[in-house]
């Protein structure tokens, strides 16, 4: 899931295809949704530019890994829907965004364990072939005893965001919008 961002995000896509040719043809198939965005269409089966609402739940439902760029949204989603997302932020440097708010988010979320970080194409392709071979590697548990983890996920993402906020207003900073 790259989104709905107007930038393209062509390297999640070229690095999914690689993943995808490079699998060794005895493994067991590999089932992908590929939500691309704006982003070139990938040449592997299941690509879409976007999503309805009641489609992207669906997908989430019923997959087994999701992987996806670093918005809020997206991961906030991810998580209610059980799973630890397989994060690649959007990198300005490279045109995919206008700032560097998702690596600063998705490195916070990852280090606090909320989302597996996959910054460099050789840690998205681990993470993947160790999703693949066991799909409980990236679901979150249930706890009956837990609140609900849709409340739990969304205030601790909105904390971050907080921080994030709080930080970028510290005295010396310039202000990143006009």
């Amino acid at each position: 899931m790259v989104g709905t961002d107007v930038h393209r995000f062509d390297r999640l896509v070229d690095w999914l295809e690689r993943w995808h040719a490079g699998r060794d043809a005895a493994a067991p198939e590999v089932r992908l949704v590929v939500q691309h965005g704006r982003s070139r269409a990938p040449r592997l089966p299941g690509g879409a530019p976007f999503l309805a609402h009641d489609e992207l739940q669906r997908a989430m439902t019923e997959a087994d890994l999701v992987v996806c760029h670093g918005g809020p949204a997206t991961i906030t989603e991810a998580r209610r829907h059980g799973h630890l997302p397989i994060v690649v932020p959007r990198d300005p440097t490279r045109d995919e965004h206008v700032d560097n708010h998702q690596q600063l988010f998705s490195r916070r979320l990852g280090a606090a364990g909320m989302v597996k970080l996959a910054e460099a194409e050789a840690d998205l392709v681990e993470a993947l072939d160790k999703g693949v071979a066991d799909p409980l590697t990236y679901a979150l548990a249930a706890d009956p005893d837990r609140p609900d983890p849709r409340v739990a996920a969304a205030t601790e993402v909105g904390r971050i965001v907080e921080d994030l906020v709080r930080a970028s207003r510290a005295p010396g900073r310039r202000r990143w919008w006009r």
